[in-house]
């Protein structure tokens, strides 16, 4: 439970709000569990949020704060680089915001907009037209989201885990999947960095989307 002796605000009610979520997902959060976490009455949050979807909006809008954001000027695939490593981050520490994200994507807030605006405006800048820009955006958010949920359903986090997982994999799959069995192994020996892996990935689709804007096939 926070100091309640801190005056209430929007600002502490949300910062509560995203330690629920950590814990336990949004789902976590209610009205009730919010204000024992102030140690206030639960109708007291009303004077400072609308609901809980006025926290919800809140908290996409924290999260996307926590993104570094490319700025005009920027080397443009460093820019992209950049904003998609510090997401993988973001949402790797908040792995409920991605679908609050997503679905509180109608939300008009000055943050929103600024973010999507810096995004595009590097883009634009480095000589994307507006269609291909707003491809290479959802693309990328498209590869950033979809990495991260692979990865955070993975059985293994560590060369301990992949150790154990991998050997595992080697006895069930003995001489049956000679393909599967070889990657695997070769996983084992080499280990699996995921870090190096969300590299890999981006850099091919940053190659694509630099051959496109050039009229490349």
């Amino acid at each position: 439970m926070t100091d309640s002796r801190e005056p209430l605000s929007r600002s502490r009610i949300l910062t509560a709000a995203l330690d629920l979520a950590d814990e336990g997902g949004v789902d976590a959060i209610s009205m009730r569990r919010l204000g024992h976490q102030l140690g206030v009455e639960a109708m007291s949050l009303y004077n400072h949020v609308a609901n809980k979807d006025d926290i919800l909006d809140g908290l996409a809008e924290f999260v996307l704060g926590e993104i570094d954001t490319p700025s005009l000027g920027d080397d443009w695939k460093d820019g992209m680089r950049r904003r998609a490593t510090s997401a993988r981050e973001v949402f790797r520490r908040h792995p409920w915001a991605m679908g609050l994200v997503e679905r509180h994507s109608h939300t008009t807030s000055p943050q929103r907009l600024g973010y999507h605006d810096a995004i595009l405006g590097v883009l634009r800048d480095a000589g994307f037209d507006d269609r291909l820009a707003m491809r290479a955006f959802s693309i990328l958010d498209a590869y950033i989201f979809g990495f991260i949920l692979q990865e955070l359903s993975l059985s293994f986090d560590d060369d301990a885990s992949l150790q154990e997982v991998g050997a595992d994999l080697l006895r069930q799959m003995a001489e049956s999947y000679p393909h599967l069995t070889r990657v695997t192994a070769n996983a084992m020996a080499e280990g699996y960095d995921q870090a190096e892996e969300f590299r890999f990935g981006l850099d091919l689709i940053l190659d694509a989307l630099a051959r496109r804007r050039d009229g490349e096939a």
